[in-house]
């Protein structure tokens, strides 16, 4: 049995709870969050505070990370990883470079692993990204998200001084799509390609021009992008935006002829955004702790793993029903 902990229990640490009763080979040791335990309802595991964890050293194979990547992951990942190997969603693309190299050296450090950056985007659409690349050399790549709740987006609104509460749709621009699948050649910009949508509720006495200008700026968030922003009530907010739905599409077209058009589409369509990425953070869990078993200390991406490391299934199974 592969014994797990979870870090952080909101949307993701919901989701990863409810995955692991997916997977036979994985037992959940416990919820460690930075709430007092007497608050945090869960699906049945027990729950202690984050200054516990360390003394569970040596009783927990992988420790899934479900903080947010704004503020938590970037201090949290080396941190625990000099103790536990550990699996994150870091999602703040233009900074994964530095995470890595970050959790890299606490991992080579203190003979751990860690698999950072995992999830669907990064994570599932990296991978396809790679695989459709390699096959259309000659092509362009082009990646659509939503339309979706972004919990990364959303969080960071939330962590700005007089929100209280806010959410964050992604939504594509799908006449580009269609244009590109039509074989179109198109020069885009990251703007071009999608709108963000934010749902704010303020706190009282909030300055809204203010907040609605840090959105818009915001780095790595929204400044690329043509941005929305609607302050709304706590029980609109609640009523109309409690679901989590995403998904999105991984689009290469290419050539392997000079008349010989090809195009390769990954699409996502998810009725749950954490509760998926849980569940890849789950498989990917699985890959960390066999990659300790086999001493490859230092941080790994989905880019470094065989699939074949995700599967419960052995690989003469794997081999006989899959190939």
């Amino acid at each position: 049995m592969i014994k797990i902990a979870i870090v952080g229990y909101g949307n993701l640490g919901r989701g990863v709870e409810r995955a692991l009763k997916q997977n036979a080979d994985m037992e959940l040791v416990g919820v460690f969050s930075r709430r007092d335990p007497a608050t945090v309802q869960t699906d049945g595991a027990s729950v202690y505070t984050l200054d516990e964890l360390e003394a569970q050293k040596g009783k927990i194979d992988v420790c899934i990370l479900c903080g947010g990547s704004a503020t938590d992951l970037p201090v949290q990942t080396p941190a625990i990883t000099k103790n536990f190997n550990t699996i994150d969603s870091f999602d703040t693309h233009a900074k994964i470079p530095e995470h890595f190299a970050n959790v890299d050296q606490a991992a080579k450090e203190s003979q751990t692993v860690s698999v950072i950056s995992t999830g669907w985007d990064p994570g599932l659409f990296s991978l396809n990204r790679l695989y459709a690349q390699s096959i259309l050399p000659e092509g362009e790549t082009y990646t659509f998200w939503g339309k979706g709740v972004s919990q990364g987006h959303s969080d960071a609104l939330r962590r700005i001084k007089g929100v209280a509460d806010a959410i964050q749709y992604t939504i594509p621009k799908s006449e580009v799509i269609e244009k590109l699948k039509a074989g179109e050649k198109l020069e885009l910009t990251t703007r071009d390609k999608h709108l963000r949508e934010c749902f704010v509720v303020l706190e009282a006495d909030a300055d809204e021009a203010a907040i609605k200008e840090e959105i818009v700026t915001m780095p790595n968030y929204f400044d690329e992008y043509d941005t929305i922003v609607h302050f709304i009530s706590a029980a609109e907010l609640k009523r109309d935006h409690r679901a989590m739905p995403h998904g999105g599409t991984v689009l290469r077209t290419g050539k392997t002829h000079e008349n010989t058009k090809q195009v390769i589409e990954y699409n996502l369509q998810l009725e749950s955004n954490p509760e998926f990425t849980a569940s890849v953070l789950v498989a990917y869990a699985r890959a960390c702790a066999r990659l300790a078993a086999e001493k490859q200390y230092g941080a790994f991406t989905v880019l470094d793993i065989a699939p074949k490391y995700l599967s419960p299934v052995d690989d003469a199974t794997l081999r006989k029903e899959l190939l």
